[in-house]
């Protein structure tokens, strides 16, 4: 056998695997650049979205807060014109109001 013949055959066994290894490589892609960045959402009237919301979940909460004030106000007042033994349907009724607008508050609160 002629030596050039075992030079190619030895080349190509040295070089299949190089080529290989760059077309793995190649086939790879390129990370994805980021993503651009969206202007924040504005209402017709110039301010933003995300401000418009916090502020009425704020006045949502007060308003809320005011309620749940009252509702705790009259379970008291009919907590001190009881014996001490009985608690009115009515009171029950009211916390479990008072329950449910605290839930609402709180849910708003966790959003923002």
């Amino acid at each position: 056998m002629p030596t050039s013949f075992i030079r190619v055959q030895s080349s190509r066994r040295l070089l299949a695997p190089l080529i290989a290894l760059a077309a793995a490589l190649g086939a790879q892609q390129l990370p994805a650049p980021p993503p651009e960045r969206e202007e924040p959402k504005k209402l017709p009237d110039g301010r933003l979205w995300s401000e418009a919301v916090i502020k009425a979940n704020h006045e949502a909460n007060l308003k809320d807060l005011e309620r749940m004030r009252k509702i705790l106000d009259s379970v008291q007042e009919e907590l001190e014109q009881s014996k001490g033994h009985v608690l009115s349907i009515r009171a029950l009724k009211d916390l479990e109001e008072l329950e449910r607008i605290s839930k609402r508050v709180r849910d708003r609160m966790r959003r923002h």
